[in-house]
């Protein structure tokens, strides 16, 4: 928890200074308050005993000293909490951006290692947690501790017999709280991740939820949600059990301590060894540390499970980064160009490579096609080339230079990217075309065309302003694959990397968009992975991946007399008279 505050603005531990002032200011007048009271007892004493001098006006003073105190404590108690209030939303404001933005840098590999629904608690629900116990914090850990101090130090002027009754019932509030802690604190650890259980359930059945209905299995999904949440209720209720007799133990405790000090007083009183104004004050002084205590044990309550929240948040926060920019950065030497050179690739934590040993070198303007058998490696060896994975052994290289040597933002500005499953955000087809910040309204219209995206588009109600759903739930595959093809145009690359992007078009469609790439995409070196032996005949070179290795390289021609690989799949989709064969 302490490791958060690093992230506290300067402004903000000025705050935490005038939040201890207040609060030492608050503690005076309640003191003060004490006191007064005290003085009044003994002022109606006077009065009511008819002592000379003494008057019905001495008890106005001093009611009003009272009353002024206990305003002047109030107001510093509404400006401790006000500013209290303005620190934790500021540093749950701060946690919340670095948090986000530390995952958006995160590779495949990190986020693979959280797991996205982690990630999502840990923005919200951890923050929260968080954002709650740091009001307790500054409000009651501050105040909390001068109060019972301050209280102590009074009391033990007053009568060391009273001040060890007080101190009795202070140790035996600490063993409860202490022991209590020791039990809940393990539940709390595991809450937390059987939220993070109960979310990943969730999500899992929203994004799937076609495939449940299909399937007719709502009631399977009700049961893996059933338990999820049987057992995030289980924990709960247990914490809810261990702690449920805190509040009758303080409860008793306080109202032992009262009995206490009446009988010690009543006591002392018959000796003469204290006057009745000093136990009235004594009581409320004891109320005042029992009450600092009873503020330390709601932050107690709050405390452990923010701690983990905390140690969740950490753990994003100082996650060293695999892949990280250069500090000096190399300049290109080359434009448009892809070069592998004996690269190889494995999962972090996987027995044995994707794929070894890959060798090619794609020139400006070309055009390089990958094709195999599922699982043979072709998309993960195309995702290194933006870099969302490093090569295990070997170099990859753009323009010249090792991707490792270029920053990730001048690598990616250079490339345009399709994946296989078309991804659209919320907003308008023009904002998704555009989502690179590089076009303008007529570059997104002209990229449009070029994707034979143009001719939906202006089916759709708005045109270009027409809203996109999350995730893009309001357009068909094909129109997804079109809109992020039009995308990528957009971006004016100098290389184009298609990831099995035409498989939901049509062979027209799909003909008709290569061929406007070729017209209006001059000089842009493509990468095409593609299932499809119709999408690539026509590449400059054909690299054919089986089981993880290069068995095949060529064009499509020279490849079906070479490559037996190839030849099967090709004979697999196309007749051999289509195949010129």
């Amino acid at each position: 928890m302490l490791k958060l505050y690093k992230n506290l603005k300067a402004k903000d531990r000025i705050l935490i200074v005038l939040i201890v002032g207040f609060t030492v200011a608050q503690v005076y007048f309640t003191m003060e308050l004490t006191d007064k009271i005290a003085d009044i007892v003994a002022a109606i004493q006077r009065v009511s005993m008819g002592v000379p001098g003494a008057t019905t006006g001495d008890i106005w003073r001093e009611g009003g000293l009272m009353l002024a105190f206990a305003v002047c404590s109030a107001l510093c108690q509404v400006a401790s909490g006000i500013t209290a209030s303005v620190v934790a939303s500021g540093l749950s404001a701060t946690l919340r951006s670095k948090v986000y933005t530390k995952v958006e840098s995160f590779s495949i590999a990190e986020i693979n290692k959280f797991s996205t629904s982690s990630l999502i608690t840990r923005t919200t629900n951890d923050i929260q947690q968080v954002h709650m116990a740091n009001i307790l914090v500054l409000r009651m850990m501050i105040y909390a501790p001068v109060m019972a101090i301050w209280a102590i130090c009074k009391i033990n002027a007053s009568s060391w017999q009273l001040t060890t009754a007080t101190a009795i019932a202070v140790v035996v509030l600490v063993a409860c709280i202490i022991a209590i802690m020791l039990t809940v604190m393990p539940k709390f650890r595991m809450m937390q991740k059987l939220t993070d259980r109960l979310n990943g359930v969730t999500r899992e059945n929203l994004t799937g939820i076609k495939v449940v209905r299909a399937y007719n299995a709502e009631s399977y999904q009700e049961e893996k949600f059933e338990k999820a949440n049987n057992d995030f209720t289980g924990t709960q209720l247990f914490t809810g059990r261990v702690m449920a007799p805190m509040s009758p133990v303080m409860m008793l405790v306080m109202n032992g301590l009262t009995l206490a000090i009446y009988w010690i007083g009543a006591t002392l009183m018959n000796a003469g060894e204290i006057q009745y104004e000093t136990i009235v004050s004594f009581m409320t002084l004891a109320s005042q540390v029992i009450m600092a205590f009873l503020m330390l044990l709601m932050m107690f309550i709050l405390l452990p499970r923010a701690e983990v929240a905390a140690k969740r948040i950490n753990e994003v926060l100082y996650t060293p980064l695999s892949i990280c920019d250069p500090e000096t950065e190399q300049p290109a030497t080359e434009v448009g160009t892809v070069e592998f050179r004996d690269v190889s690739f494995r999962y972090p934590d996987a027995d044995a490579d994707v794929f070894g040993h890959i060798s090619f070198r794609a020139e400006k303007g070309q055009t390089i096609a990958f094709i195999g058998s599922t699982g043979s490696g072709k998309s993960t060896l195309i995702n290194l080339v933006p870099r969302f994975y490093d090569a295990t052994e070997g170099e990859v290289l753009v323009d010249g230079v090792n991707v490792r040597d270029m920053k990730q933002s001048t690598l990616r500005d250079k490339i345009g990217y399709v994946p296989q499953k078309g991804v659209l955000f919320t907003g308008t087809v023009a904002e998704n075309i555009a989502f690179g910040g590089k076009a303008d309204r007529d570059e997104v219209v002209e990229a449009a065309k070029i994707a034979e995206a143009d001719a939906f588009i202006g089916e759709m109600e708005q045109g270009y302003d027409s809203p996109i759903a999350q995730g893009g739930k309001n357009v068909s595959g094909g129109q997804k694959q079109r809109i992020s093809i039009a995308r990528a145009v957009a971006q004016r690359p100098e290389i184009m990397i298609f990831d099995d992007s035409f498989s939901a078009l049509d062979y027209k469609t799909d003909k008709k968009v290569r061929e406007n790439l070729r017209e209006h995409m001059q000089g842009v070196t493509n990468l095409i992975v593609a299932q499809r032996i119709g999408t690539i005949m026509d590449a400059d070179k054909i690299i054919v991946l089986d089981q993880g290795k290069a068995v095949g390289e060529g064009t499509h021609r020279e490849l079906l007399e070479t490559c037996p690989v190839y030849r099967e799949i090709a004979l697999s989709q196309l007749s051999k008279e289509e195949l010129g064969l």
